[in-house]
């Protein structure tokens, strides 16, 4: 694992938290994006724990340069900013998980295990936020690539678009005027095409692909 964070302070407390577990090994530290990106080239961490707000280059310039590298940690996003308007673009420009400086010790360690295994997480906050940002949109640029679009009826796209949006069940029934137990269908469809557990993480499919 890499920590990127401009505080000495947060990267050694990081650093002397995580190397207690037994499970976790963290290979370098870095002051600012630029030098996170050159660390991620050389020493190929699995997980890369970024902050948002640091000179030379900011978190999202080090997603954006990664992405242009072909370089592929799992990104976890750690930041003290509370500014709503930054989980929607970090997680579409690739990062796998969200999380702000308050979190518990133990939630963190939790974190950084399933992201590192694969999940995509979110702070509370960060997935409201995210939900909330879906209708902006995609990114253009050096954003990550999102993958191949998985094949979905165009009633499925429709469902996914309002999951996105932040709708219930009930409300989209009425937005497309079926039984609220068809739109259950269509949901539990849509979660299984796409691979995903529950409306968060399929909402952020829609946004990264452009669908919300």
């Amino acid at each position: 694992m890499l920590i990127a964070d401009d505080h000495p302070v947060v990267r050694q407390g990081l650093r002397t938290f995580l190397d207690l577990q037994d499970d976790l090994e963290v290979v370098g530290e870095a002051r600012d994006g630029a030098e996170a990106v050159e660390l991620t080239g050389s020493l190929a961490p699995d997980v890369l724990l970024l902050d948002l707000r640091m000179p030379v280059l900011d978190g999202p310039g080090a997603l954006a340069r990664l992405a242009e590298l072909g370089l592929t940690p799992r990104v976890l996003v750690l930041t003290s900013v509370s500014d709503r308007g930054d989980v929607a673009p970090a997680m579409r420009a690739g990062a796998a998980g969200f999380l702000y400086k308050d979190v518990e010790p133990a939630a963190l360690v939790q974190a950084i295990r399933a992201v590192h295994g694969g999940q995509v997480l979110l702070a509370p906050e960060a997935a409201e936020a995210m939900l909330a940002g879906a209708a902006l949109p995609p990114a253009s640029g050096n954003a990550a690539p999102a993958g191949p679009v998985v094949p979905l009826t165009d009633r499925e796209r429709e469902v996914l678009a309002l999951i996105a949006s932040g709708r219930s069940n009930r409300e989209i029934a009425r937005e497309l005027a079926v039984a609220e137990k068809t739109v259950k269908t269509h949901v539990s469809n849509v979660l299984m095409k796409l691979g995903v557990q529950d409306r968060t993480q399929a909402a952020l499919y829609a946004v990264r692909h452009g669908l919300a």
